[in-house]
């Protein structure tokens, strides 16, 4: 067995043979080796290791977590209900039951405080988790800050991300409950891969909405998802009347992950044998993803660093919230004092720029109406790289979180951010996802401000996954063809003005 440790390293290339021994005979493999020999470790790669860990690293506390955090459960101000979208009453379970299978709306709901993750997710999770955190050494000697920077990778799932985390245990609890169809949309296609994966180990079939702007851009996702049995559908689509109404309208429609929700709803609804399942937004998914943050907090006492300034991406929120909640939690209890800071797309700037408001999750309305931070269900964002950010609203639960005032928001176009990832692939090697990249673009901000200062912050960032299937990207940036998509003040007003009128609650 591997072991279920992670301690802070330099992706430092070995030879194939290299391997960390522990004492019974357990070996780890990989390029990630320990920063100093501890006592009960004997290391050999027959030639050069460089061991990278405290002496007084506690590797067993270092493991995948066993349970998942509830926020909810800590907040004295509790987020508001979701409501019915025709009544507007606070939404029953039974409302829920066509959509989800019967555990997952128990966990949408909870304010239990932790809850147990179930072997059978514990086994798969065990195929990449812990994931590692990493110090960017290089790129802090590249911008010359005195801040450390680390950040938490959730590039080495199967999928390429941190989807897998909450795509798992949805495909076990629709497998347990005898669900044989998902269906979901997806917009950068990394949830899409991940739902595909995790179906494919459950034995579900799988079917998948991806945004047109992003099944055009990113033709191997598509091949992942299919790869993985999953079939897939660009979005808007002719299968579904939400589709061909959007189509109607605008035939060459880029799409947006409200249409795509609106059409994967919509198939859910219309077959008793079909469940939804959706990537990012719900309370269940965010609680999910909080194994993220569990683990880092796990190895960031290992090596003795509190983070002064933790940063993440926002489109939905899952990413962000796996890693931030339960340092909030550790923030609550005044352990720590972090500053937590969400960074969203200029183009699609739901938390900066949208209101606090009841709104659908989708574009057709067929989902329950939620408070959160929305530029309008019918708003369609120019098709940025990002596209797992192209999402009209941010998750309530992070939505209620940033008007408690536990965090702070900021928006970045995106020639910077890509200016950024280019930065980071040169000195740490690693391609970023298009996603991350707004991360990566405020934490060099962030230590650049440090460098004016003198400051020797420690800086905590998601970096939620790769861009091997993202090149494309990357090719519009070099060769000078990337603009900065802004979101017109218009479109907004006008899309604003069709959110609900909500005053009961």
């Amino acid at each position: 067995m591997a072991i279920q440790a992670t301690i802070i390293a330099d992706p430092v290339p070995i030879s194939s043979s290299s391997r960390i021994s522990i004492r019974g005979g357990e070996q780890c493999f990989g390029s990630f080796v320990l920063k100093t020999r501890p006592r009960n470790l004997r290391l050999s790669n027959g030639g050069r290791v460089r061991a990278r860990a405290s002496l007084n690293a506690d590797l067993k506390a270092v493991g995948i977590p066993h349970q998942w955090y509830n926020l909810v459960a800590d907040l004295s101000v509790k987020p508001p209900p979701p409501l019915h979208p025709k009544t507007f009453e606070p939404v029953k379970p039974e409302d829920l039951s066509p959509l989800f299978p019967d555990e997952l709306i128990k966990q949408e709901a909870s304010t239990d405080k932790f809850i147990d993750i179930p072997e059978e997710v514990l086994d798969i999770y065990s195929l990449w988790r812990p994931t590692p955190l990493i110090r960017a050494k290089r790129l802090e000697k590249l911008l010359n800050t005195p801040a450390r920077i680390y950040y938490k990778y959730e590039g080495v799932s199967p999928a390429g991300s941190h989807k897998p985390n909450t795509a798992v245990p949805q495909a076990f609890y629709n497998a347990q409950q005898g669900i044989k169809n998902v269906v979901t949309e997806t917009g950068a296609g990394q949830w899409g891969c991940s739902l595909a994966f995790a179906c494919s180990l459950f034995g579900l079939d799988c079917e998948v909405w991806q945004v047109r702007a992003s099944y055009d851009q990113k033709p191997y996702r598509r091949l992942m998802m299919e790869t993985w049995g999953a079939k897939v559908h660009p979005s808007p689509s002719s299968i579904t009347e939400t589709g061909r109404k959007i189509l109607q309208m605008d035939p060459s429609s880029p799409g947006s992950l409200g249409i795509a929700i609106s059409e994967a709803v919509e198939v859910a609804a219309a077959n008793a044998d079909t469940k939804y399942c959706l990537g990012s937004v719900l309370n269940h998914v965010l609680l999910h993803q909080t194994v993220i943050g569990e683990e880092c907090i796990k190895q960031m006492e290992a090596i003795g660093e509190t983070p002064d300034v933790i940063i993440g991406c926002t489109g939905g929120g899952s990413n962000f919230a796996g890693l931030s909640f339960p340092f909030i939690r550790e923030k609550l209890n005044g352990k720590i004092n972090p500053v937590i800071k969400a960074v969203e797309p200029a183009a699609c700037p739901s938390l900066t720029k949208g209101v606090y408001a009841y709104d659908y999750g989708d574009t057709a309305g067929m989902t329950p109406l939620m408070k959160m931070h929305t530029l309008g269900h019918d708003f369609i964002p120019d098709p940025i790289h990002s596209g797992g950010l192209r999402y009209h609203g941010m998750a309530p639960l992070i939505s209620h979180v940033y008007e408690l005032g536990f965090m702070e928001a900021m928006a970045i176009p995106q020639i910077e951010c890509f200016q950024g990832a280019i930065q980071f692939a040169r000195s740490e090697g690693l391609i970023p996802a298009p996603e991350p990249t707004h991360a990566i673009a405020a934490t060099i901000r962030e230590a650049l401000h440090c460098k004016e200062t003198g400051e020797a912050k420690v800086i905590l960032m998601a970096m939620c996954g790769h861009g091997h299937f993202d090149l494309k990207s990357y090719e519009k940036f070099l060769q000078g063809e990337m603009v900065d998509l802004s979101f017109d003040e218009e479109r907004i007003r006008a899309s604003l003005a069709k959110v609900p009128q909500v005053t009961r609650i």
